[in-house]
């Protein structure tokens, strides 16, 4: 049956609250990652809505490539811009993640207040190890894409080496990552040269809003007065909030700490979420304590469950910071724990929109030039050996809980092994291997005791 040709008017303007609804929806239903996103918004925005080609998209999508920070949200944020101007990127963005952030402010509430019930902590021991298969995965995922020849190859396992071996920081390991891109472009040009991104379009839907000859809305041209307005508006939204939690709280105050520490990872995650994680883990585990090791594996599982980015698990690091720190007494800790889950959402994700809304008419430009894209090919190849370090650091303490000395969790790992081979194998999507492990865990729980009496 031949599909029905595409419509040759182009679909009616689209006005601000018919763009919020749908930016609302998308909110709600954004799970699957990056990748998951990217293609509910293809589908739904090129293909039936028609509200941009599929140039423009790609052309779009390319452009957030190139940034830190969560690439499908920056899509959004600059479709909504490039609709309906400032507002339309604030809207677009904002209702990207206000859902995930409810919903993890209510799960982070439930882990801390009610963790410790044999149903949820059987439901935890499954999804841990379906987390430690699905960064593994990441990795495998991300390298097969971008390690095309032997000197990106050699780049990832020297990232991997420095983290596991030498303990080295992230940013250090982004910069130098950077620094081989640069030399690499220059001496060495086809090996960090890069394909065409998404791929070059090939199928029309029929007229767009915006389409591949509509001309760039005014509001989307570079000027310097634009580009100034921007750099001052973010300044004050930036510069004031961290200054008014100094003036309440000090420099030192845990929540000004928090701002200042999530502003660096959000200009570090390059890459997507599973290359900011290790940074955050080192900051936020090692170095403020303000969680445990398992805490953090506990988040990143909450945070594959949610909509929304997978950088969302900062919210959940932010709640429990919060309500550890008991920032404002014992007896207010869900308090605590929501206003330093804001806190910390506000910061990661303010960069990002000041990307969009400051350099998307200046950096639109650069895109395909190697200049620019070899040191972000080395930062890529860094990536998967710091991913590979993260899955390594999940598998010892979810399969050795009690370290090296203790006893090997052959149970957790058996379903980290079937949730690998569902990833890997079956094509099995994260939310449905994270619902069975999750299951496998809570049965389990049940099991235990039934086979314990049986035995005695």
């Amino acid at each position: 049956m031949n599909e029905p040709a595409p419509s040759q008017t182009p679909p009616p303007p689209v006005t601000l609250g018919q763009a919020f609804r749908y930016w609302l929806k998308l909110g709600f239903i954004s799970f699957g990652g990056p990748a998951g996103q990217i293609a509910i918004m293809h589908q739904d925005l090129v293909e039936k809505k028609r509200w941009i080609s599929e140039r423009r998209y790609l052309h779009a999508l390319n452009y957030c490539m190139l940034l830190p920070g969560p690439e499908a949200q920056q899509l959004a944020i600059y479709i909504g811009w490039l609709m309906h101007r400032t507002w339309g990127g604030i809207i677009a963005g904002g209702l990207f993640v206000l859902p995930s952030l409810l919903i993890l402010i209510v799960l982070s509430w439930i882990y801390m207040a009610f963790g410790h019930l044999p149903a949820v902590a059987g439901a935890l021991y499954g999804i841990k190890p379906a987390v430690t298969a699905i960064v593994l995965f990441a990795a495998y995922r991300i390298g097969s894409r971008a390690l095309k020849n032997w000197l990106l190859w050699a780049m990832a396992a020297l990232a991997f080496l420095a983290i596991f071996a030498l303990h080295a920081p992230f940013p250090l390991i982004v910069l130098v990552a950077a620094l081989l891109g640069a030399a690499g472009g220059k001496f060495a040009p086809r090996k960090f040269a890069v394909g065409g991104g998404h791929g070059a379009a090939r199928q029309s839907h029929g007229p767009a809003l915006i389409d591949d000859d509509t001309p760039t809305p005014a509001h989307a041209r570079f000027t310097w007065k634009g580009l100034s307005r921007m750099l001052c508006a973010g300044g004050i939204l930036w510069g004031g909030a961290i200054g008014l939690l100094c003036a309440r709280y000090g420099w030192h105050g845990a929540l000004t700490q928090m701002g200042w520490f999530f502003t660096k990872a959000a200009l570090l995650t390059f890459g997507g979420a599973y290359a900011v994680l290790p940074y955050v883990y080192q900051g936020a585990v090692e170095h403020y304590q303000w969680l445990t090791p398992q805490q953090m594996i506990d988040g990143l599982a909450l945070g594959e469950t949610t909509p929304g980015p997978l950088i969302m698990v900062v919210t959940f690091v932010g709640y429990v910071a919060g309500w550890t720190s008991e920032l404002f007494g014992p007896d207010q800790l869900f308090k605590a724990g929501a206003v330093a889950a804001v806190v910390v959402t506000y910061f990661t994700f303010l960069p990002s929109f000041l990307f969009i809304l400051m350099g998307g008419p200046l950096v639109e430009s650069t895109h395909g030039n190697l200049k620019f894209t070899a040191p972000l090919t080395g930062i890529t190849a860094a990536v998967v050996g710091v991913i590979l370090n993260l899955a390594t650091f999940f598998a010892y303490h979810v399969f050795w809980p009690q370290g090296f000395a203790g006893s090997f969790d052959a149970v957790a790992a058996t379903i980290g092994f079937f949730a690998m081979a569902a990833l890997l194998r079956y094509k099995a999507g994260v939310i449905p291997v994270i619902i069975a492990s999750g299951t496998a865990g809570l049965l389990l729980n049940f099991v235990k005791p039934w086979l314990a009496q049986a035995v005695g």
